[in-house]
């Protein structure tokens, strides 16, 4: 891995001719030739990415400009009723009953996507791709510059579509970009869950988190999109009960968070 020499003085003229490499340097780490640092700072996206993806946990975590999430610190649903149920407990009407090891394989976290040290974490993305507001602005500053290069190879997306880029310097390994609809659209959200969870399976990804989609600046309101998400996410579940892991989502809004809470007990009850 490339290094600074002992002072940022010194090299100082090239890190300003190396800016992409300015933003990946870890901490605390010096040392090698100012012509490496140029020529470094000149690689591509791609060898980039696969710099990312092949680094160990320990050694990317010199980047994350966040408090790291990891999995085992994300509870089940299971596991969450158990420890919350005598106050969150709703009387549900209809309720879909699934074994053990399905509910075990959901998740609902209130916190920063960005923070999540997983496989994949999925970004409401627009058609652009090149980021945005909102949970896509926070993705793309989280990742770094090299994410922006990526995607716009990617020739943009559509409505309900999902396309995967690298995590560059996410706890994440990868991003999926989905685009959710504009208002309320329960066949182009699901398509959005399912195409994503698609992309999940056939990159071999074992943890995914979702963002409430389309319920930000695209207006579809809150509780109609969660039960959207839940049902598209317990279809899938059922249909490859070994294809992943874990299946978080990931709310922001504390009204997410009681509209889940209220939701699994229906789509998830054990």
């Amino acid at each position: 891995m490339l290094t600074l020499k002992a002072t940022v003085v010194s090299c100082s003229f090239r890190l300003r001719r190396a800016r992409v490499l300015e933003n990946f340097l870890p901490r605390g780490v010096r040392g090698s030739s100012a012509a490496s640092i140029e020529s470094e700072g000149k690689m591509s996206f791609e060898d980039e990415k696969q710099k990312f993806l092949t680094m160990s946990p320990e050694e990317k975590r010199n980047f994350y400009k966040a408090k790291v999430t990891t999995l085992d610190q994300i509870p089940t649903w299971s596991e969450y009723w158990d420890k919350n149920k005598s106050n969150i407990a709703k009387t549900v009407e209809k309720v879909e009953k699934v074994d053990e090891a399905v509910a075990k394989k959901v998740s609902m976290w209130q916190g920063d996507i960005t923070s999540l040290e997983i496989d994949v974490i999925v970004n409401a993305a627009n058609s652009s791709l090149l980021g945005g507001g909102g949970v896509d602005g926070a993705i793309h500053r989280a990742a770094g510059p090299n994410l922006r290069k990526e995607c716009a190879t990617l020739g943009g997306c559509r409505v309900g579509e999902a396309k995967i880029s690298g995590g560059y310097m996410l706890p994440a390994k990868y991003i999926i970009h989905t685009v959710g609809p504009q208002g309320e659209k329960p066949d182009k959200l699901k398509e959005c869950y399912e195409n994503s969870l698609i992309l999940v399976k056939e990159n071999h990804l074992r943890t995914v988190a979702f963002p409430c989609i389309s319920t930000g600046i695209y207006g579809y309101p809150q509780r109609p999109a969660a039960k959207v998400a839940l049902s598209t996410v317990k279809k899938f579940l059922l249909d490859n009960k070994d294809a992943v892991d874990r299946i978080i989502f990931c709310l922001f809004l504390e009204s997410d968070k009681d509209i889940y809470e209220e939701l699994l007990q229906k789509y998830f009850a054990t």
